[in-house]
């Protein structure tokens, strides 16, 4: 049976993710951006005017080393290889030529404005000086200088334009944003694409948690793939569904076969009730053995409700963990045992000392010691309890475990063939596994050497210190 697909969320982390590489790279690629542009541009800008600042420089130098008048800079030269086409070279600049009456010789392209300055510059009896600004003609801006030729001479007129240096830049912008925006988009479908990768098992996982929350089953595949936290995760959550299912098949059987056993009982106790109606008709033998027989099966019926409440408390014990001697839990257990049985206790213990709940590790030698006692109905040797390290063994002379018993006899509700007679409610032994269980351990059923049975549990294993005392034996009995 497939899963039910579950819901797609609105947000996801496939989303978080893609979006988050998004923004690291737009915020970086823009931060990025922004200096390598403003560097390129300063340096631009920088050497543009460098360019231009020396050749004026060698235009001054010029002009002061050898006499020049303005005719000198006229364009003559059909081969373009006059002054004037020296001072154009370098940076593709403009040049005007100024006579000394402040016309125009020789027009620059596109034409430059001729003020009052340059009129100066122009009659000027100092070779190289300079004037220097900045003038808008028609939608472009120059860099613009006049250098004088002295003597009144005339003079020459270099600009330069800005927006050579700013189309650049501008192309430099233009393709530096192409670069911002490519960057983004390529680092949301990569964050898209490794999202997709790092959580496609969480979104199985997710998608697991969710069909079992909308199902209840728990007979589901879940991924657990991978040695990282996500694998992990999967493992852990596989486990713990195992551990639901088998809880939910513990408490279903327990519900099943509780029911099951209280049916005698009760059906018993109807019957009887019964009976009651007509008491006064029985004859007095019938009346004691019908008495005899309510008390019996209230008795039955009260000590199975208690084991029932005392098995599932042992599965939701509250008592914290603590240092336990094993000695001290066995001869509490076997004083109860003595007061309840009348049975002559034998207990045999070391310094045995574990991290254990001394009420439930009681619990437990108490019912051993009272299975003991109920099977060993004749009562000629005591019934024996033995402490060794974690092991906890309790020895009778009953008689003993069959072979195809040894495995079930801790079963819940299970009695065995000749036991069926006994009274009992079949879960005393089932306690016994439930605490060993709790505490690390395992339960056993042996037979006797010279007749009986050896049954009992063990516990994790204790400190290596706790063991050094040879076992002490302490006698529990009547008198």
């Amino acid at each position: 049976m497939p899963l039910p697909r579950p819901r797609r969320p609105r947000s996801s982390l496939r989303i978080t993710f893609a979006i988050s590489f998004a923004a690291v790279a737009a915020a970086v690629t823009l931060l990025v951006g922004f200096l390598s542009y403003d560097a390129a541009a300063g340096l631009v800008r920088v050497d543009q005017q460098s360019v231009f600042g020396e050749v004026i420089h060698d235009l001054r130098s010029q002009v002061r080393q050898q006499p020049l008048g303005y005719g000198d800079f006229v364009q003559t030269d059909p081969d373009h290889d006059g002054p004037r086409d020296d001072l154009r070279r370098p940076t593709r600049t403009d040049v005007q030529i100024i006579r000394p009456t402040g016309t125009v010789a020789d027009r620059g392209s596109p034409a430059l404005p001729v003020g009052a300055a340059e009129r100066r510059m122009a009659a000027s009896r100092t070779a190289g000086l300079v004037e220097r600004r900045d003038v808008e003609i028609g939608d472009e801006r120059f860099r613009m200088a006049t250098v004088s030729l002295g003597a009144g001479r005339g003079a020459v007129q270099v600009a330069q334009q800005f927006s050579d240096s700013e189309d650049l830049l501008r192309e430099l912008q233009k393709r530096t944003a192409l670069f911002v925006g490519a960057a983004i988009v390529a680092a949301g479908v990569a964050g898209w694409w490794l999202a997709g990768r790092i959580t496609r098992r969480l979104v199985r996982l997710t998608g697991v948690a969710e069909s079992v929350t909308a199902t209840g089953r728990m007979d589901v595949a879940v991924p657990v793939a991978g040695e990282d936290e996500v694998g992990r995760l999967g493992r852990a959550f596989d486990g713990m569904l195992g551990q639901l299912a088998r809880s939910k098949d513990d408490q279903r059987r327990l519900v099943q076969d509780a029911g099951h056993e209280l049916r005698t009982p009760l059906t018993s106790l109807r019957t009887n009730i019964s009976l009651l109606r007509r008491f006064e008709e029985l004859p007095p033998s019938t009346r004691e053995e019908l008495l005899a027989d309510l008390t019996g099966e209230t008795r039955e019926l009260t000590d199975l409700v208690n084991e029932l409440v005392s098995l599932a408390a042992g599965q939701r014990d509250d008592e914290p963990r603590a240092a336990t001697s094993l000695g001290e839990v066995a001869h509490r257990a076997a004083g109860l045992a003595r007061r309840r049985t009348g049975r002559e206790i034998v207990v045999t213990a070391d310094d045995t000392v574990v991290d254990g709940r001394s009420a439930s590790l009681q619990r437990a030698i108490t019912n051993l010691v009272e299975n003991a006692a109920k099977f060993d109905q004749e009562g000629t040797t005591p019934i024996e309890v033995v402490i060794d390290g974690g092991r906890v063994a309790v020895l009778d002379r009953g008689p003993g475990v069959a072979e195809e018993d040894r495995h079930r006899v801790f079963d819940r509700f299970y009695r065995a063939p000749g036991a069926r007679s006994l009274p009992g409610s079949g879960l005393g032994l089932a306690i016994v596994r439930e605490v060993a269980a709790a505490h690390g351990g395992t339960v056993f059923a042996e037979r006797r050497a010279g007749g009986g049975a050896v049954m009992g549990f063990t516990v994790g294993e204790p400190p290596p210190a706790t063991t050094g005392r040879p076992p002490t034996t302490r006698r529990d009995g009547p008198g």
